[in-house]
């Protein structure tokens, strides 16, 4: 059996759903809000989060935002809608162009800076913002909606998608959470669709890691759930030393993402 196929096919997904309904409503009950606010985008990650959330507390408890700037797909849009209306609950569609905008233009000497990616990050933090104003102002919570494969790569924005109160899949790695849309019924376009954070036109994670979540998963579950060695890793993922070697790589660069801001010591 490959690592794929033990990582994706051995798992009670029957257990897994329950396991994190349980989680969310005891949690929301423990925390006394009144429901609970997400970025719908679309994916499958916050189309599967949305689903858990909907059994867990009520489909009137649940709140998509759904946040497109320009370089937003229409067919994401159009998912996202889909979702929302497919579980049955409110969403709201704002557009954060202008929000992108005074941010980056309020701060002129910066824009020969300003790229891609540093406008990504943005968009990212500025989502979360209209996030936690919706969950202040309604008593609600946050529901993050990152899986395990972003989370040990560090592929989420600091203090953007990497911000919430809770978060639902992140024990569950992407090729997982594919399977579990499958099993809650969500459209094969969902479960399919090619992964993309959505921070400018045409981003594809693919491009951007450099390899498919089916071969990053082989490698993250290889070296953190059966500590394999990088040698036997590669032999059966079929890669060289070296592809496991940048992937993994990328968990020690984005370190500082997953731990909490360093200050000295002052009392001992």
């Amino acid at each position: 059996m490959s690592l794929l196929d033990e990582l994706t096919s051995t798992v009670s997904y029957s257990k897994v759903e329950r396991k994190i309904v349980d989680f969310i409503r005891d949690y929301a009950y423990s925390s006394n809000v009144e429901g609970v606010v997400l970025g719908l985008s679309g994916g499958v990650d916050s189309s599967v989060t949305a689903t858990l959330l909907v059994k867990s507390l009520g489909r009137e408890n649940v709140l998509a935002l759904i946040m497109p700037h320009s370089g937003t797909s229409r067919v994401d849009v159009e998912d996202a809608i889909s979702v929302a209306k497919m579980l049955n609950i409110e969403y709201k569609m704002i557009n954060i162009d202008k929000c992108v905008d005074v941010v980056i233009n309020s701060s002129p000497w910066l824009i020969g800076y300003t790229d891609k990616v540093v406008k990504g990050n943005i968009i990212a933090r500025i989502r979360m913002i209209i996030l936690y104003h919706h969950a202040n102002a309604l008593k609600r919570l946050v529901a993050g909606t990152s899986d395990r494969s972003e989370y040990l790569l560090g592929y989420f924005t600091k203090h953007g998608d990497g911000a919430a109160d809770f978060f639902p899949i992140l024990d569950l790695y992407k090729t997982q959470v594919r399977k579990l849309a499958c099993y809650l019924g969500l459209p094969k376009r969902i479960c399919e669709k090619p992964s993309s954070p959505g921070l400018w036109k045409d981003h594809l994670a693919i491009e951007e890691l450099g390899f498919s979540y089916e071969i990053i998963d082989q490698v993250l579950y290889g070296y953190f759930d059966k500590k394999l060695s990088i040698n036997e890793i590669a032999e059966k993922v079929g890669l060289n030393v070296e592809d496991i070697e940048s992937i993994l790589n990328r968990i020690k660069v984005t370190e500082h993402k997953r731990a909490l801001p360093p200050h000295p010591k002052l009392r001992y």
